[in-house]
């Protein structure tokens, strides 16, 4: 019988330190950091497909606004292009479709699960006035500087977007791919509240040739 009892204490002991291990790791993906790997060509040259990145997750803890520069990764809206009516209402992203319950609200924001997400860099500031002409971006009436860009790139209105030339609104931020002709962004689905940030992209893993800190 005791021998018994002790297979058993066994047991849900391991089933403690395999519960306990699980909530540790989740909480260090959402609050610390993750790997992801880049699924797009938004953000090309600088990052490409299948390369290997590790993530930044402190940003999401300290609700700051990024740097102008920084690539960061955030939800994707439930829209990604606002009609010029839309864009006439609000800058703003839309999300529509959010969880509603509160299993639902664990599996997507902090599991991730059918949870999309872009990859982008942060252009506009709370507060600045954007504004796309003449194929380059202008910060309060000054052309930006972008080293980051191919040469020879053109910023236009990506196809058709509405929001090339608007005053960021307070909390959110204006984001472009720096792959400016096949990326969506800021241009088409408007500027994306500090709410919805996730992560800052912190160091290249992979390949090893590239391996380190991702510069501006």
């Amino acid at each position: 019988m005791e021998e018994e009892v002790s297979k058993v204490r066994n047991i849900l002991e391991w089933i403690f330190c395999i519960v306990i291990a699980i909530i540790i790791a989740v909480l260090f993906r959402y609050y610390i950091g993750t790997p992801t790997v880049v699924r797009m060509s938004s953000m090309y040259p600088t990052l490409q497909n299948n390369q290997r990145l590790w993530l930044n997750r402190w940003i999401r803890n300290t609700k700051q606004v990024p740097n102008r520069g920084d690539i960061i990764t955030f939800e994707a809206p439930s829209n990604i292009e606002l009609t010029e009516t839309e864009a006439k209402e609000s800058v703003v992203a839309k999300y529509e479709n959010e969880p509603t319950n509160l299993l639902k609200k664990f599996t997507y924001y902090v599991l991730e699960m059918n949870k999309d997400s872009y990859i982008k860099r942060v252009i506009g500031l709370p507060g600045e006035h954007v504004e796309i002409k003449d194929g380059k971006v202008y910060i309060n009436d000054e052309q930006l500087e972008e080293q980051y860009l191919q040469k020879g790139v053109v910023t236009d209105n990506a196809h058709g977007g509405y929001c090339t030339d608007l005053i960021v609104p307070e909390n959110t931020i204006f984001v472009l791919g720096d792959n400016r002709a096949g990326s969506t962004d800021s241009r088409k689905f408007g500027c994306i509240p500090l709410e919805k940030l996730e992560s800052k992209v912190w160091i290249r893993i992979w390949p090893l040739k590239l391996f380190g800190k991702i510069d501006k």
